[in-house]
């Protein structure tokens, strides 16, 4: 824990430079601010050296670790003003040309008027102004009598001293509008000696250029700058990020009165300035607008072209895959029963009828959808239809949206399975997919498991990539949670009733002995959780409710089951095989405070490293990737337990999936603590043991896909913490939230043509 007081403002001379991130600006810095030992400063700034003067506004805190420090939230240089303190500013490197003896000979003949020197040496060639002119000519003249300054050194140290003045400039420029010294030092990074011109005609255009800087925070520099709430810049970029908002909900359209009513409401504007906007956006092709039918009347639906092109062409390709006529026999000339006798043979197990009845849609479909729950015999049925086909002489891929669903499924069929951007063969320099309609995948059949991931874009581009007469077996849950991205595509296929559904609903009985089953099931029809918790036979359960009303006892329940309790009982290792899931982020039960707390338990100890802002990554913490990452060939939701840390290079070396990964400090946005997770973000995973609170103060989160998600990721052992009015309130909330959506409805219009 750290003790802090009130914010104030500190002046001193920087001593020294502990350490410094280019990146992001981070530093660690020691400062004599006129007490007995140097202070410890630390905060994101631009670049500074040895004999600056700086005024920093922040607070002292109690570092755990590192003692007292002043911990500032901005922080200016004023340069130095006595004699000394210039001596020692030119000698530290920072002006080219200079090292300390020549600066010492410098300030010796210009003495506290140096600054003023540079200054008017810089400007030399700049000035019209005669009499300014003759100044610096004389100036240049007494300089160059210097013992050491050559015309060489002169006009290195002009330039640099120059672009020192424009940085000063610039981030002054930058900080007085609001601008925080994290995204000043961005800031100054991608648009150099431009900045202040670029920020000036366009403040928006840090949403579009700048990772990190959405529309708010470049609201807040173009009010700093005077901007009007009417302007149509501010509208303009308005009503962007408000629709982009839309869609990092889930949704690929927005009607357009809900578009203007978000906007509106955001930028305080009317509504006929809000709607200008939007066809301002749509006459620059920004945003497309269609005209979509319902049951009572037809709705505008405002749509970023990416998001268009996606659905609408997605439901034309999979009508025409649908509507085609046998361009390829993939059955080899064999019937259905053929097929269904080859599965059976390879499987060597009795097949349910429903199961049959799946492996004949795989042979007579050119699409088609195997849903069901835990259970139900999905990775049977894909083993089955996936050794017929082998044997029929097909060529089959396997795939899946996450590194971690593909891992599964090659464990669960013994085939090699990929992540569908290494299928589409993903390239992160062009931004796009290498596998298309112009170099289509060369497969007769392509599974794709745990489809329920799926977004609308990913779909589409997986879509326009298959040649013609390639079958295409789409599998998956579709009670679990929709996509994180936008679209709800296995939903959607199967409300349109145009691709052929297998649905798995019978438990078999070995997996019916399962108490993770049985609660995923009856969560899935409404019913209450099983919670009697008494062993049979003297075997342990793997399903557990601990009932506590208190969150703080919750999270101690968690922390003691987590670091104790399940290691001691079941044999896990509290931290690669225990995963916590969460709904939320946020509050004592969120996985920001469980991640703390579970740190703090399970990696105790003064171990090596390295800090990133707020967050500090510490040898032995578990950390989950939340990005795909080519380069490093890692992806969204692997996990791994950090194995080295070197703070004086910033960087972490993690154990993901057996292979050491080394992240640098620009890397680890694409990192999170994993102690704790959302339960979203265990899509596509499994863990031996999962501990999941389900409390009402996750209420606004509570619903049945949620629950029955959560349930679904443990193998072994589940255990809920919270209250049973929880779970109940989440059971009984089956409406998920609307997403905006047209692909069924289109799908249907296209197989009419």
């Amino acid at each position: 824990m750290t003790e802090s007081i009130d914010a104030e403002t500190v002046r001193g001379t920087l001593e020294r430079v502990t350490y410094f991130n280019e990146e992001n600006g981070y530093s660690v810095l020691k400062i004599d601010a006129g007490e007995d030992d140097l202070a410890s400063a630390v905060g994101y700034t631009d670049k500074h050296v040895p004999g600056e003067e700086l005024e920093m506004t922040g607070t002292w805190t109690l570092h755990p670790r590192y003692g007292r420090q002043f911990t500032f939230t901005s922080c200016k240089s004023l340069l130095p003003s006595t004699v000394e303190g210039i001596k020692r500013f030119l000698g530290s490197g920072r002006v080219k040309g200079i090292g300390p003896r020549l600066a010492e000979r410098i300030v010796d003949s210009f003495g506290e008027e140096t600054f003023d020197v540079l200054d008017a040496l810089a400007a030399e060639n700049e000035t019209a102004d005669k009499k300014e002119a003759k100044k610096a000519a004389r100036l240049r003249k007494k300089f160059l009598a210097i013992q050491g300054i050559s015309e060489r050194i002169l006009d290195s140290v002009k330039q640099t001293w120059a672009a020192e003045k424009n940085v000063r400039a610039v981030m002054y420029f930058l900080e007085s509008s609001g601008v925080s010294p994290k995204f000043a030092v961005k800031i100054y990074g991608a648009y150099g000696d431009e900045t202040i011109k670029a920020v000036s005609e366009n403040p928006y255009r840090l949403a579009d250029d700048m990772f990190g800087v959405g529309f708010l925070s470049a609201d807040k520099v173009a009010r700093g700058m005077g901007m009007e709430d009417d302007s149509p810049l501010r509208l303009d970029a308005g009503v962007k990020y408000v629709l982009g908002e839309l869609v990092s909900e889930g949704h690929v359209y927005a009607p357009r009165d809900v578009l203007e009513g978000r906007a509106s409401a955001l930028l305080g504007a009317g509504s006929e300035a809000v709607s200008a906007a939007i066809d301002r956006a749509i006459e620059r092709r920004e945003f497309v607008l269609d005209i979509i039918t319902g049951n009572d009347n037809d709705t505008q639906a405002v749509y970023l072209p990416a998001f268009y092109v996606s659905e609408t062409k997605s439901a034309r390709k999979l009508a025409a895959m649908l509507r085609a006529k046998e361009l390829t026999d993939l059955s080899g000339g064999a019937d259905s029963e053929m097929a269904i006798s080859l599965a059976r043979d390879s499987v060597r197990i009795r097949l349910a009828p429903e199961q049959e009845e799946a492996i004949a849609l795989a042979v007579r479909s050119k699409c088609m959808i195997v849903t069901g729950g835990p259970g139900t015999g999905k990775t049977t049925i894909i083993r089955a239809i996936i050794s017929a086909m082998r044997t029929l002489g097909q060529k089959i891929e396997l795939a899946a949206p996450t590194g971690r669903a593909a891992k599964r499924m090659s464990e669960a069929t013994g085939r090699p399975a990929r992540t569908i951007h290494r299928l589409l063969e993903f390239s992160a320099e062009e931004n796009g997919f290498a596998r298309n309609a112009d170099n289509p995948l060369s497969c007769d059949l392509l599974i794709v498991d745990e489809a329920s991931m799926i977004d609308a874009v990913l779909f589409f581009h997986l879509l326009r990539a298959l040649r013609d007469g390639t079958k295409l077996i789409l599998v998956g849950d579709i009670c679990q949670l929709p996509s994180v991205g936008p679209g709800n595509v296995l939903g959607d296929l199967i409300d349109s009733g145009a691709v052929p559904v297998a649905r798995l609903n019978k438990i078999f009985r070995q997996a019916g002995k399962s108490g993770i089953v049985r609660n995923a099931h009856r969560v899935n029809n409404g019913f209450m959780l099983e919670t009697d918790t008494k062993t049979v036979n003297d075997k342990l359960r793997d399903f557990y409710f601990v009932d506590q009303d208190d969150p703080e006892k919750c999270a101690r329940i968690i922390l003691s089951l987590v670091r104790d309790r399940i290691p001691s009982r079941f044999g896990f290792d509290p931290i690669k095989d225990v995963q916590v899931l969460t709904p939320m982020h946020k509050g004592s039960l969120g996985s920001s405070r469980l991640n703390e707390e579970l740190a703090r338990a399970l990696n105790p100890g003064d171990k090596p490293s390295v800090r990133r802002g707020s967050r500090v990554f510490k040898v032995g913490d578990k950390i989950m990737q939340i990005r795909n990452d080519y380069d490093k060939d890692v992806f969204n939701g692997d996990i791994g337990v950090i194995s080295r840390a070197e703070p004086d290079i910033g960087t972490i070396t993690a154990i993901m999936d057996g292979r050491e990964v080394t992240y640098e400090s620009e890397s680890f946005d694409d990192i999170v603590h994993a102690y704790a997770v959302s339960i979203h973000k265990s899509q596509g995973s499994e863990y031996p043991a999962v501990v999941m609170p389900i409390h009402t103060q996750h209420y606004v989160l509570l619903q049945r896909n949620l629950l029955y998600t959560g349930i679904t990721r443990g193998k072994k052992l589940v255990v809920i913490v919270g209250t049973k009015k929880a779970a109940w309130i989440a059971i009984q909330n089956d409406k998920t939230k609307e997403r905006y959506t047209y692909l069924a409805e289109r799908l249907k219009e296209a197989m009419a043509v």
